[in-house]
């Protein structure tokens, strides 16, 4: 029955990818017109053919798109097509026209779902290639943003977890803190970048203090609550075997809350994942948000899609390692 239920839910998951990337595939989809013709009038037709210009020339140009003043340059020239091409082009003998006079489809400028996968490719078959200091290969690029993550995080947990503990195993304590994470909790992590930056004086090391704030405060208020709500059935049983309160905390307590514990490691990387992409837009240099925003100053929108998507993976696999981490220290009591 459960191989059955999944079976399901993975050809509804293909079926909703497929209509997606052909919505996307026909609502970008750009016909191959060639350019568009130009009408003239037989007054500006005579006007071309009284300076010596064959008809033959006279429809070649206007069906490629040539308007009727850049048609008098080239009639007053007195040159025939052959010898324009032979002597470079119309352009070559400055006379602007355009490259071509068509008309693109609505949506055409975003990039096709074939070009996000002609991007992508190139991108996971050479990830790591260095070609400047602002052209760096999307998978080192990727290294910079889990590196600060990894510092900010780990240093918010080895403060969170154990001021957790003392606050989930003291009430006084937990009611005198209460107020002050009420107010800095719900503060925005980029809220601090502009201290960070002012008192720090260090982009690198502001972007990990960011992480390190918005990461503390889940993994916080979780280890309190789950320390608080541990049964008393099981305190008191270590109680009456006479354990110590370090013991008690680490043989007893610490397993009981673990569940919650982790629930809140789990929420502090999801949210330590999004603020790094924001932070390192606003300071730029490496990590990548900058290639985000980057891509998107260059107008290089097949690039920056295949960052985000890179962005929505990573995600992905971080949450799944903590609720494997989760699931191994679930318990049923």
């Amino acid at each position: 029955m459960l191989r059955t239920f999944d079976i399901r839910s993975a050809l509804l998951s293909l079926v909703i990818l497929v209509s997606g990337l052909t919505i996307w595939h026909f609502s970008t989809y750009v016909p191959v017109t060639g350019p568009v013709g130009v009408e003239l009038s037989q007054e500006q037709t005579g006007r071309l053919t009284d300076k010596n210009m064959s008809a033959e020339d006279i429809e070649y140009y206007a069906s490629q798109g040539v308007e009727f003043p850049q048609l008098e340059q080239i009639a007053d020239l007195g040159l025939s097509r052959e010898m324009i091409d032979m002597a470079g082009g119309i352009r070559a003998l400055g006379i602007s026209v355009p490259d071509e006079n068509s008309t693109p489809a609505p949506g055409s400028l975003f990039p096709s779902p074939g070009q996000i996968g002609t991007e992508l490719w190139a991108t996971i078959t050479d990830p790591f290639y260095v070609a400047g200091t602002n052209d760096m290969g999307y998978g080192i690029q990727m290294g910079y943003s889990l590196a600060r993550v990894a510092i900010g995080y780990t240093l918010a947990a080895l403060v969170a977890i154990p001021l957790g503990f003392v606050i989930g195993m003291s009430p006084v304590i937990y009611r005198a803190l209460d107020p002050f994470i009420q107010v800095l909790k719900p503060i925005s992590p980029l809220a601090w970048m502009p201290i960070a930056l002012f008192t720090i004086g260090d982009s690198e090391l502001s972007s990990i203090f960011v992480i390190f704030i918005c990461s503390i405060w889940p993994m916080l208020t979780n280890t309190a609550f789950g320390v608080a709500n541990v049964r008393s059935d099981w305190v008191n049983v270590a109680r009456t075997h006479e354990l110590g309160s370090l013991k008690t905390a680490f043989t007893v307590i610490l397993p009981a809350a673990a569940p919650t514990i982790v629930t809140g490691m789990r929420i502090s990387i999801g949210i330590a994942w999004l603020v790094i992409v924001a932070a390192e837009m606003l300071v730029g240099g490496t990590g990548i948000g900058y290639v985000v925003w980057n891509e998107w100053n260059g107008l290089r929108l097949d690039r920056m899609i295949v960052a985000i998507l890179f962005i929505g993976v990573v995600g992905m696999l971080l949450d799944a390692l903590f609720a494997q981490l989760q699931r191994a220290v679930a318990y049923v009591e």
